[in-house]
């Protein structure tokens, strides 16, 4: 049996400016962004997995109830991100209330790996809402949360 594969540091997160074609976009898009992933908590990439809703296909002449696939849905996303003292590029990228662009998510590849074009990437367009910071507790970083 093949060993399963990890996801620590196998997983590498962008806000890209722009991407003309979410289904495919290119390495020059995918480079012209800001990594997130160092900046990200362990715990921190909230609510990207999707949700598919069940469309009633039943008819009033119907003996069993019967659906297909609907449209797919996002609730609860968030990055939460570690507060820099300096050089905090990621933080005052999405540091306004209001930002749009793209969040780029590489899964089960090396985090160092560069982009190309034969890569699976998950594109979501996004719009940063209000940051909010965290509570402080013990033996942790000061962290914020954006939700999208």
């Amino acid at each position: 049996m093949p060993a399963p594969s990890m996801a620590d540091a196998r997983t590498r997160v962008a806000y890209v400016p722009s991407v003309a074609n979410i289904a495919a976009p290119t390495v020059a898009e995918l480079n012209a962004g800001v990594l997130l992933n160092s900046d990200i908590t362990p715990d921190g990439l909230v609510g990207f997995e999707a949700t598919t809703t069940a469309v009633d296909t039943s008819a009033l002449d119907s003996e069993y109830d019967t659906t297909d696939v609907g449209r797919d849905s996002f609730s609860g996303t968030m990055l939460r991100m570690k507060k820099r003292l300096t050089g905090d590029t990621p933080y005052t990228t999405l540091g306004a209330k209001g930002v749009t662009g793209f969040l780029a998510i590489r899964r089960d590849l090396a985090v160092g790996t560069a982009w190309a074009s034969s890569q699976a990437v998950e594109i979501y367009p996004m719009k940063t809402g209000r940051r909010r910071n965290l509570a402080p507790e013990k033996n942790s970083v000061r962290a914020s949360t954006r939700s999208r």
